[in-house]
């Protein structure tokens, strides 16, 4: 079984002008972090907006981050839907397209019970074939996936093999890492003490923009120099507050967009864009933290 641990940054979709989905961009995003040293991507989640994509779009995001990795990281590709047959249906294409692991979020708007969530996951699994990690996002899902939950999926659903962990109950991130499951805390902010409490690493939006400071943690942590991974979460912190202000997934699109020095346009409505205003300023306070140039922040 594969080995799932590290910075695990949960990649945006950037977008062409005309709302398509971008492959350049996408994939010059992707290499950014692989050379900054990430260990993997969360493909197509939340932040990713797989819900807003259309199956097929998420089938090219499949085939493009497992075409960009070539064997560096680890890509687990999101392949959640509100129902099974479309799930299974991406599933099966995540791994003919060459991904690493499959992940995804129980079954939301009809909620059918702990018995028909792990129904759900034991198709998604078994039409794969790859390892599975859940996605326990109760504040967009409405379904908390609680150790009694996840031990009826882990006896029935072989393939299972972790999560990411974007719940309120964080004394879970124990109890999932002691069932021998690979638990990411699903918050940049919580990356530190989550490992302390056994989590694999983390998932989140902002490490992508700044991935050398979530590395930073990763590895001060393991070389047990724990004054460095405090200093270096503390910024990790800064730089999501800084995110959540100006809002997932439209910041990374425009800071990256900046750094790069690519398009990653919008996100996709219902998700609003920012104004040329917010956008200016979000850029201006980016070039504070040192991710976008103090010229390109006047000028915007």
């Amino acid at each position: 079984m594969p080995d799932f641990r590290g910075v695990y940054p949960a990649i945006i979709t950037p977008m062409t002008p005309d709302g398509g989905v971008s492959e350049a961009a996408f994939r010059e995003v992707m290499e950014f972090n692989i050379r900054s040293g990430v260990h993997g991507f969360w493909v197509a989640g939340g932040t990713g907006e797989s819900i807003l994509l259309t199956d097929e779009e998420n089938n090219r995001i499949a085939e493009w981050a497992a075409d960009q990795a070539q064997g560096r990281i680890k890509n687990i590709m999101h392949v959640g839907a509100p129902d099974t047959r479309r799930a299974v249906a991406m599933a099966e294409h995540a791994a003919k397209a060459g991904v690493d692991a499959v992940c995804c979020v129980p079954p939301f708007f009809y909620r059918p019970g702990d018995e028909g969530i792990a129904e759900h996951y034991r198709a998604v699994a078994a039409a794969a074939d790859l390892p599975l990690f859940l996605y326990n996002l109760p504040g967009s899902t409405g379904v908390e996936i609680t150790p009694d939950l996840m031990k009826r999926i882990q006896d029935t659903v072989p393939q299972l093999t972790g999560l990411k962990h974007s719940s309120p109950e964080t004394h879970n991130i124990r109890v999932f890492s002691d069932m021998g499951l690979d638990c990411f805390t699903g918050s940049a902010y919580m990356m530190l003490p989550a490992l302390t409490l056994g989590a694999a690493g983390c998932i989140d939006s902002s490490p992508q923009m700044a991935p050398d400071v979530w590395v930073e943690i990763w590895d001060a942590y393991h070389d047990g120099d724990l004054p460095r991974a405090e200093r270096a979460q503390r910024r990790g912190a800064e730089i999501t507050d800084f995110m959540i202000e100006f809002g997932n997934p439209s910041t990374p699109k425009a800071v990256l967009g900046e750094r790069l020095g690519i398009d990653c346009g919008g996100p996709r409505l219902p998700l609003l864009p920012m104004t040329t205003e917010q956008r200016a300023e979000c850029i201006r306070r980016a070039a504070e933290f040192g991710l976008a140039s103090a010229v390109t922040a006047q000028s915007a």
